[in-house]
């Protein structure tokens, strides 16, 4: 599981991940916020509406499910079940509270965080994105502050400063717990 805040580098090291390792299957996040500019449905996220998602909530379909900056989030429970009955790998792009969850249900699970070098660095990175309007960066800064709070929760943490360096960092932690 990786987990950061918005702007940090998350899905941009997943994905070089993904290419890196591609024996891993990649857990797509449901979601019931709109996409964002060049967001395919099933390849980014799951778009299902509010109602949808609070019957899976209601039938315990969820390993973890969140509401974050006032949409709904969840992964999918029987995905996991499935992907580890058959010794397969998972990643999951996943927020604070969802790792939290998810680590109680699943204990062997591998925890990364992923770090900006700092909050002005962070807030650049939201802002040069240009897919949020002023006050969502001034809550998505503010649940940073949260989140950053925890990352000692995590198995491992990895400070994006330098993107290379990171994905090499990211990429040795792989291999050793692919073992």
């Amino acid at each position: 599981m990786v987990s950061a805040p918005s702007g940090a580098g998350k899905s941009t090291l997943c994905k070089l991940m993904l290419e890196e390792f591609p024996e891993i299957s990649f857990s797509v996040s449901h979601t019931t916020r709109s996409p964002r500019e060049g967001e395919i449905h099933g390849r980014d996220y799951y778009f299902i509406g509010k109602e949808a998602f609070e019957e899976r909530i209601e039938n315990n379909q969820w390993a973890e499910w969140a509401r974050v900056h006032d949409n709904y989030y969840g992964t999918s429970l029987t995905l996991i079940r499935e992907t580890l009955e058959k010794g397969g790998s998972l990643l999951l792009d996943i927020d604070v509270q969802g790792a939290e969850q998810i680590t109680r249900a699943f204990p062997s699970a591998v925890t990364i965080f992923i770090m900006a070098p700092d909050l002005e660095i962070l807030e650049q990175r939201l802002r040069s994105r240009g897919t949020d309007s002023e006050e969502a960066i001034q809550k998505r800064m503010k649940n940073a502050l949260k989140e950053i709070a925890l990352k000692d929760r995590y198995n491992h943490v990895i400070e994006n400063d330098d993107l290379e360096t990171s994905k090499n960092e990211m990429a040795s932690i792989f291999k050793r717990e692919l073992r």
